[in-house]
């Protein structure tokens, strides 16, 4: 691990013990704190013990505290470097700013959301959930706001691979569907936020039905996790202006589409074959160059 130590952290920062959790909220907040200090010093800082921090760079999967120390310090380095770009996506996008500047920082918070929500993506939740797709008649997609562009391109991504999903935008008509569902059927939910109450009671009523329940979402905590079997986490810092929820919008769709390419490659040949049908059939709505 070198550079997607931050995005470790924040993944797994409220799933820690309070002690490991105030480690990584200082390691977190102090670039030079981890890659200069003992780990002696770390942990009188962190006001905890140094077997502490031992456990907490084995939750982070590191062999130990040296490797934190080298982790960081590459982590501090690609942090100088974007400060030195003007690229720093912590402050909000200013009045002041240049169009070139709000361009670059509006690209740079989607590739770090991508980039960060790929490094901390849990392999073994992906795959269960591909399994749980490949095993259900109906999935049921939901999301508002923001998130239900996520859900509708799952919807049609699931429906392209030839899975029987479909996506609601009309909470009534999605509660009326996740009330419907059977055992072995699938309810996924999309909210960065993870308390969006649609969504949650969605979930809750897939739950209640004995479906399955996903959750997509950046807060593995909240109320739509709880309501979850299995939680892919998104990671991605927005600003003031949110820009539509630019960064968590590219989060979430990335996670679609790491459970897409999933999908595809378990069985490729059927779905290689599906897919160019598909594609047929779209293609006398095409104009001709």
């Amino acid at each position: 691990m070198t550079d997607d130590l931050l995005a470790r952290i924040r993944h797994r920062r409220d799933q820690l013990p309070p002690a490991e959790r105030g480690i990584a909220d200082l390691v977190s907040a102090d670039p030079g704190l981890a890659a200069e200090r003992t780990i002696t010093e770390l942990a009188r800082a962190a006001g905890t013990s140094e077997t502490t921090v031992h456990r907490f760079c084995r939750s982070l999967e590191l062999r130990g505290y040296a490797q934190l120390r080298l982790a960081r310090a590459a982590e501090a380095e690609r942090l100088r470097a974007d400060d030195r770009a003007d690229l720093d996506l912590s402050r909000d996008l200013g009045p002041e700013d240049a169009p070139a500047q709000l361009v670059r920082k509006v690209g740079r918070a989607s590739a770090r959301a991508a980039e960060e929500t790929a490094a901390g993506l849990d392999l073994d939740v992906l795959a269960a959930l591909g399994e749980g797709v490949r095993r259900a008649r109906r999935i049921l997609v939901v999301g508002v706001g923001s998130s239900a562009l996520a859900a509708l391109d799952a919807s049609q991504k699931l429906q392209r691979l030839g899975h029987g999903a479909v996506f609601a935008g009309d909470v009534h008509a999605a509660l009326m569907i996740a009330a419907l569902l059977e055992p072995g059927d699938l309810a996924i939910g999309f909210s960065h936020s993870g308390r969006a109450r649609e969504v949650v009671e969605v979930l809750e009523e897939a739950r209640a039905a004995r479906a399955g329940t996903a959750a997509v979402t950046s807060s593995p905590r909240s109320p739509a996790a709880a309501a979850a079997d299995l939680v892919l986490l998104t990671a991605a810092r927005e600003t003031a202006f949110r820009s539509g929820g630019t960064a968590s919008r590219t989060a979430q769709l990335t996670v679609v589409d790491a459970l897409y390419v999933t999908l595809a490659q378990h069985d490729h040949a059927r779905i290689v074959d599906g897919l160019e049908r598909a594609h047929d059939a779209v293609r006398r709505h095409r104009r001709p160059r």
